[in-house]
């Protein structure tokens, strides 16, 4: 199916700095999260975790917790009700699963450490919180595997790889294997990245009601309302129409909640078995340990080039790490093969599972860790070859997909490079690192690129006008931070030609319609495309209504010429033809004027290659002495499309920023392999940029539409904004230093 409408619209709107439509609520308080439902006789849950990674429970000694004021069910293995669908999972007449999500409570076995092992319910938190003190239990330990160097051999090729030799996550080959290892110039190097905790602002939470045995509905942290209702209408085996999820605010996510969880099931079994709602929210600890992270990965990457700086091979390899019962994988090798010109590419991808809870995606998920390692063997190679890094990457631009000969739909990460380039000052630059200093500190340049694929799928709206001459629009979309809401009500403003305070948009309900996941950059190129089709289509109802008038001067109309204002309609050049709504309203049975519409792509992507890219330039200062890096400037250039909303967008780009100095400098979730168990578990521990550790962040986009990906022009800013950033800051501190950090984070005893 194409475009449904692919004229471009006057865009009065679109690009405009407007504010958040829900930013009043966000910062009066009134904004309501998952956990801050309140519903009659609700019941308060908290989760007991293991603390052995590996193993079985020997026993559980629940008496006291049960006997403890307040408590309605204590739950466990031993007396949860069953889940359909985890008993269905067994059934050997079902086709094997390339592993599977871990099932709760459902028998004795521990996976890793901190796996939920039981849940107390109460009629009060404080209650909940001191019956699960109360639990004993006890363990029949066994050797778990934690560590991730002594197990690197054990790395396999993912499940989904061995059956599909096309797939993605397959070794690649292009031109010659391993064509670097037989170049006169060339480099080799290993880099690390370890595991990251998403640690959104917002702790996970969940409220479970069972309003009737087959009818559930869950107040949810999720940034997948209908991926939600559809795993869980599965997992108990009910309509799904009969699963109601809503989510209309979400306090970040970073991607932890592309996934459900453990947790959630938890809180439903809990409902079911006191016949009461549940609310269970995780506490910061727990979200180390239950709801996913960056997975540690390994990286080496070999390259040769000519003594002119053309590239002549690459080789990429990674291993990242995923659980012993659930195959968790990413794209993280999808930039070499297709970033620069090159004839001879290699990747080679595998997984290790280990003794520790599923990964999940992460902000440019695996993008932005193969990209730390790419774009610093890149600053690398130029410097082995005595060229400008920028230099190096502008000569190696493709003008068409390495990987695939597809021409780009659009690309400007050239224009993005020189815009950066000129920003962050990169003529001060110096070849030799260590040489160029302000006052006491070493002062460095580095850049990254980075770039993630342009994605749109299938999504519907609805959209209605009001007798009062306001438009009602509905998504099941979420919004974990980056304004959705706002850049919805600006492009149905362009679409329909009204102030965007005349628009209400709702989102966030699973009765809403169809949207796909709020992940992978593609919430605007998806949605955006089905609300400006369905105001489209609103327009042209309106204007056969007005129309049907016989003798009108719309009759001969077109819908763009129509506005729709002050209660009425009326035609450009034309005030005196003037409909109001009451009349039409009439003219339609009294019934509402309204619209449903489908949008989704056609076969665009079989024509061409579709990307977003941004670079990122940083400006750092290095203590000779401690080794302190300060951040001293960055500035982040993308080629997105179309920019809907210049405020946040910019918001977002910064947003990446800051996640990438994270990344680059302080993030680092430390496991003691003793017991399988996180000693960085909060954040006295586990680090992660503050005010005082972020400087000026400048933006710019090339702002340039590409109506090959959808009708609006836009390609996706969210993945785009923090990949490349870590790479950037670790080529700067080399260039302050000539010092290589190429395992992350930059601390400063690996300077010292």
């Amino acid at each position: 199916m194409g475009f449904i409408d692919d004229k471009e619209v006057e865009a009065p709107f679109v690009g405009d700095p407007m504010d958040r439509i829900d930013g009043r609520l966000k910062v009066t308080g009134t904004a309501t999260y998952s956990a801050e439902y309140q519903l009659p006789e609700m019941a308060h849950a908290v989760l007991i975790g293991s603390t052995v990674a590996k193993g079985r429970i020997k026993s559980m000694d629940t008496k006291q917790a049960e006997r403890a004021p307040g408590v309605l069910a204590v739950i466990s293995h031993l007396n949860s009700p069953k889940v359909p669908g985890h008993i269905n999972r067994d059934h050997p007449a079902e086709p094997p699963k390339i592993g599977q999500p871990l099932r709760v409570f459902y028998d004795d076995k521990i996976y890793f450490n901190d796996q939920p092992v039981a849940v107390v319910v109460a009629d009060t938190l404080e209650r909940a919180r001191y019956a699960a003190g109360l639990i004993q239990v006890k363990y029949k330990e066994e050797p778990h595997q934690t560590d991730f160097n002594q197990n690197k051999q054990k790395a396999d090729l993912p499940t989904q790889a061995k059956r599909n030799p096309k797939s993605g996550l397959a070794d690649y080959t292009r031109g010659k294997e391993d064509a670097y290892a037989t170049e006169a110039i060339k480099m080799e190097a290993e880099y690390v990245q370890p595991t990251e905790v998403h640690n959104p602002m917002e702790l996970q939470a969940v409220i479970a009601h069972w309003e009737a045995p087959d009818r559930l509905t869950l107040y949810d942290k999720t940034q997948g309302v209908k991926s939600t209702q559809k795993t869980f209408a599965e997992e108990w085996n009910i309509p799904v129409e009969n699963v109601k999820v809503v989510a209309t605010f979400v306090g970040g996510a970073f991607g932890n909640a592309l996934h459900n969880w453990p947790h959630e099931t938890a809180a439903i079994i809990a409902a079911k078995k006191v016949n009461r709602p549940v609310k269970l929210m995780l506490t910061r600890e727990q979200m180390f340990t239950m709801v996913g992270y960056r997975p540690h990965t390994w990286q080496k990457v070999g390259m040769s080039a000519s003594a002119d700086g053309q590239l002549t091979g690459i080789t990429h390899e990674a291993i990242g790490q995923t659980s012993s019962y659930e195959e968790f994988t990413e794209s993280t090798l999808q930039q070499s093969r297709m970033m620069y010109t090159c004839p001879n590419v290699t990747t080679r991808y595998r997984i290790l599972p280990l003794d520790i809870s599923t990964p999940i995606w992460m902000r440019g998920p695996g993008e932005a860790t193969g990209a730390f390692a790419l774009e610093s063997a890149l600053d690398e190679m130029a410097h082995q070859l005595k060229i400008d890094p920028l230099a190096f990457r502008l000569h190696n631009l493709p003008d068409k997909d390495p990987q695939n000969g597809k021409p780009w739909s659009t690309n400007y990460l050239r224009e993005c490079m020189e815009m950066g380039a000129e920003r962050i000052g990169w003529q001060e630059r110096k070849m030799q690192p260590g040489s160029n200093r302000e006052g006491e500190w070493l002062v460095g340049f580095g850049m990254g690129a980075g770039t993630f694929g342009a994605n749109r799928r299938g999504a519907k709206a609805y959209a209605k006008l009001q007798p009062n001459g306001t438009i009602l629009i509905q998504s099941a979309t979420t919004d974990i931070g980056p304004g959705t809401g706002t850049a919805m009500v600006q492009i149905a403003a362009d679409a329909l030609g009204v102030q965007p305070d005349k628009i209400r948009f709702e989102l966030g309900n699973s009765a809403f319609p169809d949207s796909p996941k709020q992940g992978g950059s593609s919430t605007i190129n998806s949605v955006g495309s089905a609300v400006r089709a369905a105001c489209l289509e609103l327009k042209q109802k309106l204007q056969q209504l007005a129309a049907a008038r016989s003798g009108t001067a719309f009759s001969a109309a077109k819908p763009e010429d129509i506005s729709i204002a002050d209660g009425s309609i009326t035609l450009a050049g034309n005030r005196s033809a003037s409909i109001t709504y009451a009349d039409l309203l009439k003219q339609n049975q009294g019934q509402d004027i309204e619209v449903l519409t489908t949008s989704e792509p056609g076969q665009e992507r079989e024509k061409y290659s579709m990307y977003s890219f941004s670079v990122h330039f940083a400006k750092v200062h290095v203590h000779p002495v401690t080794g302190q890096v300060l951040v001293q400037k960055v500035v982040c250039c993308a080629d997105a499309g179309t920019i809907i909303n210049t405020k946040t967008a910019g918001n977002q780009m910064i947003g990446g920023a800051v996640g990438g100095i994270g990344m680059a400098l302080v993030e680092d979730a430390v496991l003691d392999h003793r017991f399988g168990r996180y000693v960085t578990k909060d954040f006295a521990s586990y680090h992660v940029p503050v005010h005082a550790d972020i400087p000026p962040v400048e933006v710019a986009f090339v702002n340039k539409p590409d109506m090959i990906v959808d009708p609006i022009g836009t390609k996706g800013l969210g993945e785009i904004a923090i990949i490349g950033v870590a790479p950037a800051i670790a080529n700067a501190v080399f260039n302050a230093t000539g010092k290589r950090i190429r395992e992350l984070p930059i601390t400063p005893d690996k300077l010292v």
